[in-house]
């Protein structure tokens, strides 16, 4: 399991591979591999987005990252997973954070990838402050998200 904060950008991809070859060290128990890439969008709540700053509580962030990922893997028993997050500056287009988890087979991977999000979106300490033409603002989780993180 990996779990990183970056201040960077970084390319989720590039990760990806990585990881699966110098750490999975291309496992051929693994039958499936399922990925989420959250990027920045330019737009939140029927209003443009100009920017968009991450906030975090290194440390507890990371245990909480760890706590998550711990429960997937018991509840789905995959292989391995992997979430890095962007916190800083990051603009549209800006990758936020890659989760990725290995399984023998696809509903483990597919369910534990979506937990994972789920529970990091509505969970996870991180603030996030959108930069518009009218101010700044402070972001929420949606009930929707809080509602779906009650399943892990």
């Amino acid at each position: 399991m990996k779990i990183e904060i970056m201040n960077e950008k970084f390319d989720p991809w590039k990760a990806l591979v990585d990881y699966k070859k110098n750490v999975l060290l291309n496992d051929s128990s693994i039958g499936a591999t399922s990925v989420f890439v959250g990027t920045v969008r330019d737009f939140n709540d029927d209003e443009e987005i100009d920017s968009m700053e991450l906030e975090h509580y290194p440390g507890m962030t990371e245990k909480y990252l760890e706590d998550i990922v711990n429960t997937a893997i018991k509840k789905y028993k995959i292989i391995d997973g992997l979430v890095i997050h962007r916190v800083g500056l990051l603009e549209p287009t800006d990758p936020i954070v890659i989760v990725a988890t290995w399984s023998e087979h696809r509903d483990n991977a597919f369910n534990a990838t979506r937990d994972i999000m789920e529970a990091l979106k509505a969970q996870a300490p991180f603030w996030k402050k959108e930069s518009t033409e009218n101010g700044f603002r402070w972001v929420t989780p949606s009930v929707e998200q809080e509602e779906n993180t009650n399943e892990i």
